[in-house]
């Protein structure tokens, strides 16, 4: 049997050699492959690849999960302009190999991690509480997005090797499996900083908390209070007020060196760990097809209330003249001085600086002239493609340098979010005042904290900070309880961004902003996509779920709703 042990190690070590060759500049990951021997083999050579696999996944989940799905479905960037390839109903309309893409994605994932949790397992071949602990976190992270983004899925089953076909649990099920996980995790590490001595400290290996178990209990305890949130008032709950009183007996994150940032690989391969520069640039860059630009709901908040992340989001519109000439005949023709007010309208009600000559009701062209890099507009969500030719990317704000640059142009690569200490600040504030029984504390300050705390990540001056903190937008210390929660909503939303799945929960939770959540109506404009312009509640399940668990599947959708973007998930629901 130790023979049999030691022949196992051998062969974790040869793919722990493996996997440090493909995870190179990760910190220092990439070891020479003669350095490592029988002695220093360790499970912290399997923990890299499955933290930046679910933030940082290769280019075609990065694309057509995130972007194209939980980014504009979040509200936070949108195609529709006169260079893209699609209109803004992408995503929205239902797309075979979009979704296959994610669902995919996520399903294939959990293999990755799996295989960390078996080797650091009591009895795996690098057995360590301390690391499988770690584990667990991860998993917890990775199921909330699973289950956020489909709804119920195989949970208690999965990975489980007498079991082929796992069935499919309820989101609440789900729920408290994460957090009694969460619990057994913070048990486990106790009062440790660190998985162990030597080859047995993850250290640097580490792309979250780099490390620091204390910092990983935070992020646990974080974690658990988001979810409990998350589940609170939905149908059923038996655990959620309970789970945030217990959060507020523990530390949460609370400092800046406590946001859990990921840092991205500067120099590897797109089709192992991508950005959003894999999009953007590969594309052509600012005038392609594959570019987009962010969303009016983001802008609007930000400008509307002199936000010093504004700048930190996103470049001015880049300006310019354009003529636009009514088409010669047919709907189109009809529908275009609709069109052409509606345009006017969006730049006028931004306060841009703009003109038009022309007027739409009596002339077959105007032209509309904005001067360069000084205006602040974002584009609407879910613009159809007939609309698409006046909407000009020249009048909307497009993402900074700073999210699609190329890798190795720069040491200073945007970080992916995994949580952060704003967000532990704004679910206390919201578990206050929704009036949680052990929920203590001063909403206003948390909120107040939460601002700073977003905007000194996001790189905002100090000065700036204190500026915005004196507006009213700044306070909860009057106003409804409705009017409370929209601004710790719409701040949450606004710290999230560029992390999709979770601004979507956000809005499907809260209902805020509801310019997102509350769809759209009018088909001369938007695009209604696969569910009449309502918004999305979760993506349907991918093809390989049928094909693969097909039985367990179905019964999952009986319970459930139809497999479609509009059937509310368990947690949404009032």
């Amino acid at each position: 049997m130790r023979n049999m042990k030691s022949y196992r190690i051998l062969l974790v070590i040869l793919i722990a050699i493996g996997l440090a060759g493909c995870t190179k500049d990760f910190e220092e990951i990439n070891k020479d492959p003669n350095a490592i021997t029988s002695e220093q083999a360790s499970a912290r050579y399997f923990i890299t690849v499955p933290q930046y696999k679910l933030y940082a996944p290769d280019n075609y989940p990065y694309w057509r999960a995130q972007l194209i799905h939980a980014d504009r479905f979040a509200g936070y960037f949108t195609f529709g302009d006169n260079y893209s390839w699609w209109s803004d109903e992408l995503g929205y309309t239902y797309n075979i190999a979009y979704t296959d893409a994610t669902w995919d994605f996520y399903e294939g994932y959990f293999g990755q991690l799996d295989n960390f949790m078996k080797l650091t397992a009591p009895g795996g071949d690098f057995e360590n509480d301390l690391m499988y602990a770690v584990g667990l976190i991860i998993k917890g992270l990775y199921y909330q997005m699973y289950t956020e983004t489909f709804g119920e899925i195989p949970y208690s089953e999965a990975g489980d090797p007498d079991i082929i076909l796992p069935k499919y649990d309820a989101q609440l099920s789900i729920y408290k499996g994460i957090i009694a996980d969460l619990d057994n995790a913070m048990t486990t590490i106790g009062s440790n900083t660190k998985t162990g001595d030597g080859v047995q400290d993850l250290g640097s290996n580490d792309l979250y908390c780099a490390g620091d178990l204390q910092k990983w209990k935070r992020l646990a305890n974080t974690l658990k209070l988001r979810i409990a949130l998350r589940a609170y008032g939905a149908t059923g709950d038996d655990f959620a007020a309970a789970a945030v009183t217990q959060c507020f007996a523990a530390p949460l994150l609370s400092t800046a060196a406590d946001n859990v940032l990921m840092t991205k690989d500067n120099v590897i391969s797109k089709w192992n760990s991508d950005s959003y520069a894999g999009a953007w640039l590969d594309f052509g860059g600012y005038g392609s097809g594959g570019g987009w630009t962010v969303s009016k709901v983001m802008i609007d908040n930000l400008r509307d209330n002199n936000d010093p992340r504004l700048t930190k989001f996103v470049k001015p519109a880049a300006g310019g003249t354009f003529t636009f000439t009514k088409p010669a005949s047919g709907s189109e023709a009809t529908l275009w001085p609709k069109r052409i007010t509606y345009l006017t309208d969006v730049l006028t009600d931004a306060g841009a600086d703009f003109t038009k000559t022309g007027n739409e009701n009596t002339d077959n062209s105007v032209v509309f002239t904005m001067p360069a890099n000084k205006n602040f507009v974002g584009q609407p969500v879910r613009l159809n493609g007939f609309i698409k030719p006046m909407i000009r990317r020249e009048f909307f704000c497009t993402p900074t340098d700073y999210f699609v640059v190329a890798k190795g142009a720069t040491t200073n690569l945007y970080k992916e979010l995994v949580l952060t200490t704003a967000e532990a600040y704004f679910l206390q504030a919201e578990a206050i005042v929704k009036g949680i029984s052990g929920a203590t504390g001063d909403a206003n300050a948390l909120f107040r904290d939460g601002i700073r705390h977003s905007m000194l990540m996001w790189g905002c001056p100090a000065g700036d900070i204190d500026t915005y903190l004196t507006q009213a937008i700044a306070s909860i210390s009057t106003g409804t309880t409705a009017e409370k929660l929209e601004k710790i909503a719409t701040q949450r939303w606004m710290n999230s961004y560029t992390e999709g799945f979770e601004g979507w929960a956000i809005v499907r939770k809260m209902g805020y902003p509801a310019e997102l959540a509350n769809g759209v109506t009018d088909a001369d404009i938007y695009g209604l996509g696969s569910i009449n312009g309502v918004y999305p509640e979760r993506m349907q399940y991918g093809t390989g779920a049928y094909s693969k668990n097909g039985q367990n599947l179905n019964a999952a959708i009986a319970r459930q709703g139809a497999d479609q973007m509009d059937t509310k998930l368990w947690f949404s629901k009032p």
